[in-house]
């Protein structure tokens, strides 16, 4: 079982989103349904590890906050852009809750996480999208904002790998109180 733990997204923001997804040549836009927050992914894991991790999550205790969706952007690897990303304001409780889900992810005996943590919600994967075209969309775009948003909870996810694109599946729902 693949999995990763992230925050989903309300449905306005999802479409706020979708209407980013046009315009560059060479991007694989991700599905308004798979649009979400990743917190920490966790990989392949068997059915015993997998009910560790949802235990270590349930013991989780957390406040409801709010978050909000700005400006675009890309990771790069090797100098070309291999992602298109939106970004999200500075949240101290955001970050607050990954470091408490990493924490507790460890307790659970998974290793620590290699990467920094960058929140963003990924719109599309590119395969040698123009470099001047990616350039004028990210910097037309770079005012984009959503309104504030209620986070009331986290999820634990599955990821099924597609031939087109992942199938996501909301595992466990953890409330935020």
């Amino acid at each position: 079982m693949r999995l990763f733990v992230a925050l989903d997204l309300p449905w306005e923001v999802r479409e706020q989103l979708a209407g980013l997804a046009v315009g560059i040549a060479g991007a694989r836009w991700v599905p308004v349904e798979n649009y979400h927050l990743t917190l920490r992914f966790i990989g392949e894991v068997a059915p015993p590890r997998a009910e560790d991790i949802d235990h270590a999550l349930a013991a989780l205790r957390g406040r409801a906050f709010k978050l909000a969706l700005s400006g675009v952007g890309t990771f790069d690897k090797a100098g070309r852009p291999m992602a298109l990303y939106a970004g999200v304001e500075r949240s101290p409780p955001l970050d607050h809750l990954q470091g408490k889900i990493e924490t507790a992810l460890q307790r659970a005996g998974l290793p620590p996480e290699r990467r920094r943590f960058v929140p963003h919600v990924t719109l599309a994967r590119l395969d040698n999208a123009m470099e001047a075209r990616l350039a004028a969309f990210v910097q037309a775009r770079n005012l984009f904002r959503t309104a504030p948003f209620a986070v009331e909870h986290f999820t634990l996810f599955s990821s099924q790998l597609g031939k087109e694109a992942s199938v996501y599946t909301a595992e466990v729902e953890y409330p935020l109180g």
